[in-house]
């Protein structure tokens, strides 16, 4: 059962994944678009950031960041183009 449910979130993490990377994509090709009311209304987004975080061991310090989500329009077709192809194929 567990295994089960540990293979149900991997696909779900893997799908959102590769849904924002679908969108992303499609963002960009949406830019090369002429200027009109569907391309602001399809490329306008939401931005959420955080970071700097730093972790300073005494042998090793880095610092992470800042990372930031963009979600648009688009994205959100991307996320679920993949959704709808990961569920048709399994």
């Amino acid at each position: 059962m567990e295994s089960n449910y540990r293979r149900n979130i991997t696909r779900g993490l893997w799908t959102l994944v590769c849904g924002l990377f679908l969108g992303g994509l499609l963002t960009l090709l949406a830019e090369m678009l002429p200027g009109s009311a569907a391309r602001s209304f399809l490329t306008a987004s939401v931005r959420a950031s955080f970071g700097p975080f730093s972790v300073d061991l005494v042998a090793v310090a880095f610092t992470v960041g800042p990372v930031s989500f963009v979600l648009n329009v688009l994205t959100l077709v991307g996320i679920a183009v993949v959704a709808f192809v990961v569920r048709s194929w399994l």
